[in-house]
């Protein structure tokens, strides 16, 4: 049995015997209960200048490889968002590039409209654009996602954001967005845990107000929306929006607290921690297909407490342990990211990572994993 030394929160050391991972099988065919997409990473060149405020230089090769991967276990794909570090790192050259790569490589899975939806934002824009302007880099960037043949998730502003002086400047700017896409869109409310300068949202900080002004936008333009991805980690308010969603508008549930309660319960998913869990999730909706609600809520469990230590606070910092676990799983060379974001984590959280993902079934291969922790252990002068 493999066996390494990790570090505990205290400082103690202690002796780690790593277990059998889980057999995942690929599964027949994408889930039917359920739409479900994983929210993928990028994989940096690690022997390019990746430092913080440097362009973003991807390696493409393992980028797409990580995307079939996901694909091959009947998962959408989200791409060009907030677990690809948009907002920290990846800017909009390095963006459009992968919008346009992601959908050519989706192709060969089926159609890339169904297969992956690509974030559009405004964060090439100055921080102190005006609301038209907010406008016409939002269309810019549809307009990219639409050449390319993605479905488009239409992403929080942070320039929106500071231009907005109330709820009805959102609303106009949204009106006009939801007019001009040429099929219906996912709307994206991220809450300000996973990026601060997001709070306010809607124009209020009172999350009733918010919630109101969002959904009249959503019942106004029903037929432009195919579903809302909720990020907020507020399991209860979720279940409420859901409820109050028009017919045939999905929910996305975000929450990579309680995905399994409110995926179970109805939500479908658009989750940053189906990136490294993705072989449990197929696993698991094909139990949800089946009618096995217990066989679901089974295989998901262990894979909840890794989720939660990916996504403890601060948030934001949780691409750090998604692209740690790509390593450890061998799905790419290097544990390296742009804007240096690899420095996100304290040694202590990726050793509880790691443990977590070994308890979870979730290392493939746990000689190699075992073999790449050591190497990082070693940069804090742990061995063993």
């Amino acid at each position: 049995m493999t066996a390494i030394t990790l570090p505990l929160p205290d400082g103690r050391l202690e002796r780690h015997h790593l277990g059998e991972p889980a057999a995942w099988t690929p599964p027949p065919a994408a889930p039917s209960s359920r739409v479900a997409y994983a929210a993928a990473h990028v994989v940096a060149d690690p022997l390019a200048d990746n430092t913080p405020g440097a362009p973003a230089v991807l390696d493409w090769d393992a980028t797409l490889r990580f995307r079939r991967h996901l694909w091959s276990y009947g998962l959408r794909v989200a791409d060009a968002m907030d677990t690809a570090q948009r907002n920290m790192g990846l800017d909009w050259p390095a963006t459009r590039e992968l919008i346009r790569r992601s959908a050519a490589a989706a192709r060969e899975f089926g159609d890339p409209a169904d297969l992956v939806a690509c974030g559009a934002g405004t964060d090439h824009l100055p921080p102190s654009a005006t609301l038209e302007e907010v406008v016409t880099g939002y269309l810019e960037q549809i307009e990219a996602v639409q050449e390319a043949g993605a479905g488009v998730v239409i992403m929080a502003s942070r320039q929106l954001t500071r231009a907005a002086g109330e709820p009805e400047d959102y609303r106009k700017v949204y009106d006009r967005l939801l007019t001009q896409t040429a099929r219906p869109v996912i709307l994206h409310w991220l809450g300000e845990m996973f990026d601060p300068q997001l709070a306010g949202y809607w124009g209020s900080r009172d999350l009733d107000a918010a919630t109101e002004t969002f959904l009249a936008l959503v019942h106004e333009h029903a037929g432009a929306v195919d579903g809302v991805k909720v990020s907020l980690l507020d399991a209860a308010h979720e279940v409420r929006l859901r409820e109050r969603l028009p017919e045939g508008v999905r929910l996305y549930t975000g929450d990579d607290f309680n995905y399994p309660e409110l995926i179970g319960g109805g939500s479908h998913a658009l989750l940053g921690v189906f990136d490294p869990i993705a072989p449990a999730a197929a696993a698991a909706f094909q139990a949800l297909d089946a009618g096995d609600r217990a066989r679901f809520d089974a295989v998901l469990a262990p894979t909840v407490p890794l989720a939660r230590k990916i996504f403890e606070t601060p948030t934001y910092h949780y691409k750090t342990g998604i692209v740690f676990l790509a390593w450890l799983a061998g799905h790419q060379d290097a544990f390296a990211m742009v804007n240096g974001a690899q420095s996100g984590r304290s040694i202590t959280h990726l050793a509880e990572v790691f443990r977590l993902a070994d308890r979870a079934g979730l290392l493939p291969d746990p000689d190699l994993a075992a073999a790449r922790m050591r190497a990082l252990l070693a940069t804090a002068g742990v061995t063993g």
